[in-house]
């Protein structure tokens, strides 16, 4: 996580790097701001992906463990999938529109991405961040930079994960999705030993049936 979450039992960056707990002593200084080009920069630079999945809240994931999250989101998608994902009803019109607008025009900074998915007004912001956070809590979209579209904060920048992350794609396609359910479960509990199925399931948002066979639990 780029800071740490409520009942969300990961690692944070902000953490790791001040030794500070956001909730009780959180600054905003130098190593703050240092944090929030990092989450920019680091995947621009392909070094990781980064977007808000777990609890729709920032996080950052490996490209090591980004083919396993992929699988069990089968979501190792090309770039034009998105009708296909549409028809299916595994999307919104909403994520749709956004989806095309990447896989047609490739990166695109926040301001440019609505005005291209005809969401530019205030009603289209709540829309689009809605849909935003539906690609990307499914991995289809990641953040991708900044861009300096006006004279405030420079906006974020967006692409496909399938383009920005070919290699980790092509590796989750071989992948069957409770292959990578074991792997991910195994790498929590290396982080959070003794966790109860049931933080496994809430963390992941996996079933019950789908949590058991993870943990080879029968």
């Amino acid at each position: 996580m780029l800071f740490p979450v409520k009942n969300v039992p990961l690692p944070s960056l902000y953490y790791a790097v001040t030794r500070r707990n956001p909730h009780v002593e959180f600054k905003w200084d130098r190593y703050s701001e240092m944090l929030w080009k990092w989450k920019s920069t680091i995947p621009e630079r392909k070094r990781a992906f980064y977007g808000k999945y777990f609890r729709s809240r920032g996080t950052f994931i490996s490209l090591k463990q980004l083919p396993f999250f992929l699988a069990t989101q089968e979501t190792a998608i090309e770039p034009d999938d998105y009708g296909k994902f549409y028809s299916a009803g595994r999307i919104t019109e909403n994520a749709r529109a956004i989806w095309e607008a990447l896989a047609t025009h490739g990166p695109l900074a926040t301001l440019e991405l609505r005005n291209v998915a005809k969401m530019d007004s205030k009603a289209g912001n709540v829309r689009f961040k809605r849909a935003m956070s539906e690609l990307q809590c499914m991995l289809i979209v990641a953040h991708f930079g900044t861009e300096q579209e006006t004279a405030a904060w420079a906006s974020g920048k967006f692409e496909l994960v399938c383009r920005a992350f070919p290699k980790e794609t092509a590796a989750a396609r071989a992948i069957a999705p409770e292959a990578a359910r074991r792997k991910l479960a195994a790498k929590f509990l290396a982080l959070c030993p003794g966790s109860p199925p049931k933080d496994v399931a809430r963390l992941f948002g996996w079933t019950k049936p789908e949590t058991m066979a993870a943990l080879g639990i029968s």
